[in-house]
C-alpha cells in the first residue's frame, strides 16, 4: 500500500510502499477514503513539543518510532476483517476513533482510553490516515457515517472530537448562559463556534492575531473577533461580553501570552480549558488561583462515547456540514507545510479515489 511518512524528524514526508496489512483477530482494514492535516500533526512532524525554560518532550522517548504514518482524523471502508471482527459490512464507511489506550487498565475500562497512561493511537504511535489503507484494532473504533460526506466528516475525529470535549468541561450551564472566549480562529476554533450553536450556546467570542482568521469567524457566527495582540485586548474581550463577567475560556494555541491573557479576564470561578499545544511555560501568580477560585482544566482530545455523542448531533443535523479543502493524497507533504506556515483556513483534507 502507499502511505506517506515521517522518516526523519522535521524532514519532508516520504512517499513509501509497505505491504497492506492483513487483519487479525479483531482487527479491521479499511480503505482510506479520507484523512484530516490536523495541526497536532506539526507537534509529531517536528518530533516534539516546547515545554518551555529550554525543556522540550521528545516524542522518540515517549513510544514514538519512526517511520511513521500520520494521520488520526479518518473516514475509511470496510475491506477485510479478522475472524472476531463482527458487526461491519463490506463497502460502508466509517469514521475512526484513534485514540486508543492499552484495553486493559482502569482508565481505559472506564471509558477514558484518551488517557491512557500506554497509549496505542492511530496516526501517532500506530500507522494512521496518510495512506490508501489503514488497520483498526477492534470495531468498536469505528462509527457508521452512513451516506455522509468522508471528507466532511473525517476532521470530527479530532477537530470536533476535542471542541465537543472541551465544551462538555465548561458546562452546559455556563456557556447556555454566558459567551465563552475561544483562541484561535483555525478549524478548531471555527468548530468551536458551530458546536456551541448547535448545543444551544449564548456564543462565542473569539480572540486570534491573524485578521483573515478573524474575519473567518465573525462570517462563522462569532459574537466578536479580538487581536489578541492588542494592548487592550482584555478590556476588548469584556466590552464585548456586554461587560459581564466571562465565566469559560477555550485556549485552543496554548502560549504564555494566550493563558496570561484569559487568566485576567476571567472572573472568579472561571474555567480556564486548555486544548493547544504551542508550548511555553505559564508565569500565573499562584495565590491568585484560589483568590479566584479558578479552574484550568487541561483537555486531551475525547473519548469514545463524546465522539458518537458528537456524530449523533451530526446525524440529526444540529451540526451544519463542516467546510473543508480537499486536497490527493500526494499533496500530504505540501499541505502540511501550508499549515505549518498558517495559509489553511478551516480544515484541509487529504482524499483517495
Amino acid at each position: 500500500m502507499k502511505c506517506y511518512c515521517v522518516v526523519n524528524f522535521r524532514e519532508p514526508l516520504q512517499q513509501m510502499e509497505q505491504a497492506t496489512p492483513t487483519p487479525q483477530g479483531s482487527q479491521v482494514l479499511l480503505k482510506v477514503r479520507a484523512a484530516g492535516v490536523c495541526h497536532s500533526d506539526i507537534h509529531l512532524w517536528e518530533g516534539g513539543y516546547d515545554l518551555g525554560q529550554g525543556r522540550t518532550l521528545s516524542l522518540k522517548e515517549r513510544g514514538v518510532s519512526l517511520p511513521l504514518t500520520m494521520g488520526h482524523e479518518t473516514v475509511g471502508s470496510m475491506v477485510a476483517a479478522g475472524p472476531d471482527a463482527t458487526g461491519i459490512e463490506p463497502g460502508r464507511n466509517y469514521l475512526v476513533y484513534p485514540w486508543i489506550g492499552c484495553g486493559a487498565c482502569p482508565t481505559c475500562l472506564a471509558g477514558q482510553e484518551n488517557h491512557c497512561t500506554a497509549p496505542a493511537c492511530l496516526g501517532v504511535h500506530r500507522a494512521g490516515g496518510y495512506a490508501d489503507h489503514i488497520l483498526v484494532p477492534h470495531p468498536r473504533y469505528l462509527i457508521d457515517i452512513g451516506d455522509l460526506d468522508p471528507a466532511r466528516i473525517a476532521p470530527y475525529a479530532c477537530s470536533g472530537l476535542t471542541t465537543y470535549s472541551a465544551l462538555k468541561k465548561i458546562g452546559e450551564a455556563v456557556y447556555r448562559e454566558h459567551p465563552v472566549v475561544i483562541f484561535g480562529a483555525g478549524g478548531l476554533g471555527l468548530m468551536s463556534l458551530t458546536l456551541i450553536k448547535a448545543l444551544g450556546g449564548k456564543g462565542g467570542i473569539v480572540v486570534d492575531i491573524d485578521p483573515a482568521k478573524r474575519q473567518a469567524a465573525l462570517e462563522a457566527g462569532a459574537l466578536a473577533a479580538i487581536d489578541g495582540a492588542a494592548p487592550d485586548a482584555a478590556q476588548q474581550i469584556i466590552q464585548a461580553a456586554g461587560g459581564k463577567p466571562l465565566q469559560a475560556a477555550i485556549d485552543l494555541v496554548g502560549a504564555p501570552s494566550t493563558t496570561s491573557l484569559a487568566f485576567d479576564f476571567l472572573t472568579k470561578g472561571g474555567k480556564l480549558i486548555i486544548v493547544g499545544l504551542f508550548g511555553g511555560a505559564s508565569s500565573w501568580p499562584i495565590a491568585l488561583i484560589p483568590m479566584k477560585a479558578m479552574s484550568i482544566i487541561g483537555s486531551y482530545v475525547g473519548n469514545l462515547a463524546e465522539l458518537r455523542e458528537l456524530m449523533d448531533l451530526v446525524r440529526t443535523g444540529k451540526v451544519p456540514p463542516m467546510p473543508v479543502h480537499r486536497y490527493a493524497l500526494d499533496e500530504a507533504d505540501s499541505v502540511l507545510a501550508s499549515l505549518r506556515a498558517g495559509k489553511v483556513l478551516g480544515r484541509a483534507v487529504l482524499t483517495v479515489d
